[in-house]
């Protein structure tokens, strides 16, 4: 169910990890964020909104991971953005034969036969640089990084103080280092400094899964996140409930406990290397 979380702003929470799905109201229709995750879902979300007397004019996909880049008929034809690399990272995938095959051996077993595939990844990438997303509403400002996987952005819608922060700034996930970069540490602490520097406009948070932050949490969950990339970077074991005995998930303290093993193989890699 829709709940309005800032004026114009409107989230809807998804059984699986709390994914959020955002609304954002504009002059013609409504920019759609990160729609998700099963069939049921999405067409309820659809039937939500028609039923505001509003139609999906523009999407967008925050970054190019399976459970942010899918869509549903009823939602309409209507222009799905991303940042160009965002777009590039699809494009490649359905472009291999085997690429349904490929998404399957990675969604969770239990929404698997859910999760819609057909309308999947038919992203349009934005040109370079692009600072904002082109539609008729309030202004969202693109902010573009390399945290979590490549061609990911947040959203600042600045009228409303709301920042869609992507698979970032979650109160129930530490963050996820794409550790295929040359320098995953680096490029994660780069985009906390982002958010940063947006923090004192911002009054509510949206993670792409988790609970909404409002007011003071946006430094507080910046802070956590960076103190959890300098345990990483450090090699030991951070002061962070969310890989504590009391995460929201079981399986997190050995999602933690594999990026450190990883980390530390990257770092005895590059020296051997140098």
């Amino acid at each position: 169910m829709l709940k309005q979380i800032a004026e114009g702003v409107l989230v809807r929470e998804s059984e699986f990890i709390q994914s959020n799905s955002i609304v954002v109201q504009g002059n013609a229709g409504v920019l759609l964020i990160d729609p998700g995750i099963t069939r049921d879902e999405m067409a309820a979300l659809a039937n939500e909104l028609r039923e505001l007397g509003q139609s999906v004019v523009a999407g967008f996909s925050t970054h190019p991971h399976w459970d942010h880049v899918l869509w549903h008929a009823d939602f309409g034809d209507a222009p799905r953005y991303g940042t160009a690399p965002c777009a590039a990272a699809m494009h490649d995938l359905l472009s291999d034969a085997t690429w349904k095959a490929r998404v399957a051996d990675v969604l969770p077993p239990e929404f698997a036969e859910e999760i819609p595939l057909d309308l999947f990844g038919l992203i349009t990438g934005l040109p370079a640089h692009t600072a904002e997303i082109p539609w008729d509403g309030p202004r969202v400002r693109i902010i573009e990084h390399q945290a979590h996987t490549s061609g990911h952005a947040a959203l600042l819608i600045d009228e409303r103080g709301v920042l869609v922060a992507g698979d970032m700034l979650s109160d129930i996930l530490m963050p996820f280092l794409d550790l295929k970069a040359a320098n995953p540490i680096e490029d994660h602490r780069a985009a906390l400094q982002l958010f940063d520097g947006v923090a004192h406009d911002v009054d509510v948070v949206i993670p792409g899964h988790g609970s909404v932050g409002r007011a003071g949490q946006v430094r507080a969950r910046i802070t956590q996140d960076n103190a959890y990339v300098q345990a990483l970077r450090d090699g030991r074991d951070p002061d962070d409930p969310r890989v504590g005995p009391s995460a929201t998930l079981d399986w997190l303290r050995d999602a933690h406990e594999w990026q450190l093993q990883r980390l530390a193989h990257k770092r005895e890699h590059d020296g051997a290397s140098e």
